[in-house]
């Protein structure tokens, strides 16, 4: 096997087991590099630049007709957002505004989600 494979649109690194580089495509984690390479027969030791282009063109084949992986998976992620937050519910109204949509605190913490904290003019901590 020679150049890089290509799979789903992701250049997968030739150096590393299979198993690992089918993750680097979004939309397949652990779990299912596993179940792919149980189904093709694919060693857990064997490294992508030992695969034959017929091993290659299995997994893509595989992969496009039984799994939903990178555009695809994002566009209907995208989608599930914006209908939740056209719909006007609880959670499409936390997506909206870019807080926590699982219920977690936000009084403090949250900084993934608000963004870098802002100071504000006037307000100074509680004296007791």
């Amino acid at each position: 096997m020679s150049g890089v494979a290509r799979i789903a649109g992701v250049n997968i690194p030739t150096n590393k087991r299979v198993l690992i580089a089918l993750s680097y495509i979004y939309g397949i984690g652990p779990s299912t590099a596993q179940a792919i390479c149980t189904r093709l027969e694919i060693p857990d030791a064997k490294r992508v630049n030992e695969l034959s282009d017929d091993e290659i063109v299995r997994i893509r084949e595989l992969i496009d007709q039984d799994y939903r992986v990178e555009g695809d998976l994002r566009r209907e992620t995208a989608m599930n957002i914006k209908r939740l937050m056209d719909l006007g519910c609880y959670r499409g109204l936390r997506h909206r505004r870019g807080l926590p949509v699982r219920g977690q605190r936000t009084h403090t913490n949250a900084r993934t989600r608000k963004g870098k904290a802002v100071a504000i003019a006037g307000k100074k901590k509680a004296t007791r």
